[in-house]
């Protein structure tokens, strides 16, 4: 696209939610001729990525973590200049609290389901490894759209692989229950891998045939942070957004949105703002009440997408007090019955957050879909419970120099089975509306290079439009 072409293009997008999502939507409309303008409701940018400090140290108070096997997080933080602050974790060997001990993490697996039962040995009793071979003997299981991976699994495999190993690794990813989530939604490979095989480890095998480095033993880091945390990343965005001529406006909920003719307008506190076309970056209940309306039926859709909460816990300890076990940290099954469900040995895990030589941070969650009481107890009483759990898991006796909590209420969808044909109802009303798109946690995956694939996507699509900006026919992009 030439300059010339660009001077003449002054159609105007608005970007409603400065999540991850919403900025990685305005980021990609840079550059294309159109005006930008990112509407976010509070003080901060970035939505789950939050850094802060405790005791001085910069540790992230959110998402700590990027999938690196999908381009799209990595490009995004080169774009913004941040290549050089990619990061692997310095230890990637998490373990698992199972049965009151911990134990390395076991490979060989597909998000907790097994290739092979001897892969568990060590984690499940050996009625549960016998109960994992029976799947070689039962007959086909039909799938259909969707399945419950939890039940699905439990089916084949039995219940205990499903508590002592599926439940923690999926938990991790969506504070959800595993018996309810959609496999097609979570586990995509699998899903496909198993509409083609008469078994379940048949269906994992051959996933692992495929790409045999990713359970084993991974030649390139599956995930990747950033230097002084992945927090980092929304403010590099935005940072890019605005020297590239885009607008971004703190503390500016929007209230309304309708059609004006060939565009929209957005009531917000401070009047109304006019646009071409709209990104709604916002959380299901956001755009639902935004789209009520426009459109009842993605309002409607969207308003029945639930919600799990969660509380992150950060401490800070004297480093000469401290003697952590090796590794990352460790997960915790449910079955169990504790009240801490993972925990992050931060200074171990990240090279840059161990810079201190007088502390060590670590970190606990709490929290899964259907368990709301972490949210109303006290910061005091979430520290203790968390050092209760740790001491008994790790033998740490050491009180914290500080504490940090965060309360993420409502922070992570969940995709039960059906979700993704949801998803494709809400797509199919928005679709109607011209000059619309939507993206966030809540459509293709709650992780990051999901969010900022959803955002690129719905951005596309806005440049697409046909006969968007009076004098462009083509659309905003083309």
């Amino acid at each position: 696209m030439s300059a010339d072409t660009q001077d003449t293009r002054t159609g105007h997008v608005v970007v409603v939610g400065g999540g991850i999502s919403g900025l990685a939507a305005a980021h990609r409309l840079l550059g294309t001729g159109v005006r930008v303008t990112v509407l976010e409701g509070s003080g901060t940018l970035g939505g789950k990525l939050l850094t802060g400090e405790i005791e001085g140290v910069r540790t992230d108070f959110g998402a700590e973590s990027m999938l690196a096997r999908r381009t799209e997080g990595v490009g995004l933080a080169r774009a913004v200049g941040l290549g050089d602050a990619l990061q692997p974790p310095a230890i990637a060997s998490a373990s698992l609290w199972n049965r009151g001990a911990l134990v390395p993490m076991p490979k060989g697996h597909v998000m907790g389901v097994p290739g092979d039962a001897q892969a568990l040995t060590g984690v499940l009793s050996e009625d549960g490894l016998r109960r994992i071979a029976q799947d070689l003997e039962l007959p086909r299981t039909e799938i259909g759209e969707d399945t419950a991976l939890g039940e699905y699994v439990a089916a084949r495999m039995g219940r205990e692989v499903v508590d002592r190993l599926v439940e923690p690794l999926l938990g991790g990813v969506y504070a959800g229950d595993v018996y309810r989530t959609s496999m097609r939604s979570s586990v995509p490979a699998l899903y496909e891998a198993v509409r083609s095989h008469d078994t379940l480890t048949g269906a994992v095998r051959s996933i692992q045939e495929r790409t045999p480095n990713s359970s084993v033993a991974p030649a390139t880091p599956v995930f990747a942070g950033l230097e002084g945390g992945i927090g980092t990343l929304p403010g590099a965005v935005a940072d890019a957004i605005r020297a590239g001529g885009g607008d971004i406006q703190l503390h500016r909920p929007v209230h309304e949105l309708r059609r004006t003719g060939a565009g929209w307008r957005l009531r917000t506190d401070d009047g109304f703002v006019e646009a071409d076309a709209v990104v709604l970056a916002a959380p299901a209940w956001a755009a639902s009440a935004l789209l009520a309306a426009e459109s009842p039926a993605a309002s409607a859709e969207l308003a029945a997408v639930e919600y799990a909460s969660m509380s992150l816990v950060t401490l800070a300890f004297r480093r000469s007090e401290v003697n952590l076990p090796k590794g990352s940290g460790f997960l915790v099954p449910p079955v169990d019955g504790h009240t801490i469900k993972a925990s992050t040995f931060s200074s171990q895990k990240w090279a840059w957050a161990d810079r201190d030589p007088e502390l060590v941070l670590l970190r606990t969650s709490l929290g899964r879909y259907g368990d709301e009481a972490h949210l109303h107890r006290e910061d005091a009483d979430l520290v203790d419970v968390s050092l209760s759990d740790l001491g008994e898991a790790t033998g740490l006796s050491a009180k914290p120099v500080a504490s940090a909590v965060t309360r993420w209420i409502g922070g992570l969808p969940q995709y039960p089975v059906g979700h993704l044909a949801r998803v494709g109802r809400i797509r199919t009303a928005v679709a109607a509306l011209p000059g619309l798109s939507v993206c966030g946690a809540a459509y293709d995956g709650v992780g990051i290079p999901a969010c900022i694939a959803g955002a690129q996507r719905a951005a596309d699509e806005i440049l697409a439009t046909p006969t968007l900006v009076p004098g462009i026919p083509n659309g905003l992009g083309q």
